[in-house]
This record gives structure tokens, C-alpha cells and sequence, in this order.
């Protein structure tokens, strides 16, 4: 199937897409095992607002019997920060399931060894993911390393990075913006049988077109998943503005 574009009119047709296509893909992952359980991953961001107030409303899954996971977490900051991922996810998704799911594994700075070992034991079905604006997939931010095999690892994230969770009013000042985070890596992301990757906005219309039309390059970490054998990529009209093959 290789990678598939698609395009929508606005930010809420897009995200409400591109749950339903994901929401299809842990029906049937349900469905095919003989255990019931599907194994997910899901990011945090703007882009995925629209995502999530969909998936809670889908019909068909059953909640008890899907393991979460996510990509990323800023290392030193409480779960009552406005910015926690964690607090996000919780706000926004798990604590508006019809019913609490199988497990929902956090990352924190802490347990890191054991998060390891636990995401090594669930084959993942489905990836939700996002793109910054520097072209990084979780906080792989580039260069970024293609090659680590370790699920989580701890990272040192770019100024252009830590000046985007300040522009989206996550944070009051720059300093206040945390330098080190632990993230999903890379092999891990794709190694999930499908992804899910929502982007919105015109201030990413630059990176996705680098992402989707450029070279794989450790420069726009994005640029992998050309070499995913199935990924779906959830665009809004402006963030695909500068795409050649609209």
C-alpha cells in the first residue's frame, strides 16, 4: 500500500478522517486476533484535537481490550502542567473512553527500563503521530537517528523544537520550555503495522511538502515514512498548500 495523502476542506473534516480510517484499523486488528486485543500508539499536539473527539465516538471497538501507548514526555515536568503530555492525553482521550482501556502505559522520565520491556512484549497495530514544525516525529527532532533499535530514548530537544511548544502557549517563557525529553524512537514508530499521521495549518505546509516530495533525510525525520509500507497521511488544505500532487 505504501504511503497514501489525503486532503480535506478543513481541520475538523481532516481529523474526523483521519479517526475513522484509525478506528477501522483497530476494529480489525480486534477482529483478526484471537485474544481481542489491539496495541496502539497515540501522540499529543494541536493537530490531534479533531482526532480524538471522533475515536472516543467510534462505534465498534472495545476499549477494554487495547493497550496504549505514547510517543513522548517531557523529562522534570509534573502531570499538573498545562503541558504535560500525559495530562493531555488523559484530559483529551483515556478519561473519555466508554470504558477505561486495557492498559494506558505513560512515559515518564521514571521507569523508562520497564516501559522498554513492556512495549517489546505488544506488537503495534496502529501509530497515531503528528509532525513538528521542524519536520520531527515524536521528538526525534533532526538529525535524527534512524538506527537505534531502544523503543524509548532520552533526547535533547532543538531550540526550533522547544520554540514551537513556546509559540503554541504551552509554556509562558522560553526558559520555562523543557531541554530534555524522553521519546519514542524512530524504528519504533515504524515498526507499527499501519500509521496514522494528522498534520494541520499553514505553518506546516513547508515541512510536509519537504516530508512527502523531498529525499528521505535525517534533516526532515518525517521524510521515513516514505518507506513505510502503510501509512496514511491526513492533510487540511493549507498545510498541503505547497504540495505539487494535490
Amino acid at each position: 500500500m505504501g504511503m497514501k495523502v489525503n486532503i480535506f476542506p478543513s481541520e475538523s473534516e481532516c481529523g474526523m478522517a483521519a479517526a475513522k480510517c484509525g478506528a477501522e484499523y483497530i476494529r480489525r486488528a480486534q477482529k483478526r486476533k484471537a485474544s481481542g486485543i489491539a496495541n496502539i500508539i497515540v501522540a499529543t499536539g494541536q493537530s490531534q484535537y479533531p482526532v480524538y473527539k471522533q475515536l472516543i465516538q467510534e462505534p465498534g471497538i472495545d476499549w477494554s481490550k487495547v493497550n496504549i501507548f505514547h510517543l513522548d514526555e517531557y523529562i522534570g515536568l509534573p502531570e499538573d502542567h498545562s503541558a504535560c503530555f500525559r495530562r493531555y492525553l488523559r484530559d483529551r482521550f483515556v478519561d473519555l473512553l466508554p470504558c477505561p482501556p486495557m492498559s494506558f502505559n505513560p512515559v515518564s522520565g521514571d521507569g523508562l527500563i520497564a516501559l522498554n520491556k513492556k512495549i517489546a512484549k505488544f506488537p503495534i497495530d496502529l501509530a497515531f503521530i503528528g509532525v513538528g514544525n521542524n519536520g520531527h516525529i515524536a521528538f526525534n527532532d533532526p538529525p535524527a537517528d534512524f538506527d537505534i533499535e531502544t523503543p524509548y530514548i532520552v533526547v535533547t530537544l532543538a531550540e526550533a523544537c522547544r520554540q514551537q511548544q513556546l509559540g503554541q502557549k504551552w509554556f509562558k517563557t522560553f526558559d520555562d520550555v523543557p531541554t530534555h525529553a524522553v521519546s519514542m524512537s524512530v524504528k519504533q514508530i515504524l515498526k507499527s503495522k499501519a500509521i496514522i499521521n494528522t498534520v494541520q495549518g499553514q505553518h506546516k505546509a513547508a515541512v510536509m511538502k519537504a516530508a512527502l516530495e523531498g529525499r528521505v533525510t535525517k534533516m526532515c525525520p518525517a521524510s521515513i515514512l516514505q518507506t513505510h509500507p502503510n501509512c496514511h497521511i491526513f492533510l487540511d488544505t493549507a498545510s498541503a498548500s505547497k504540495l505539487k500532487r494535490k
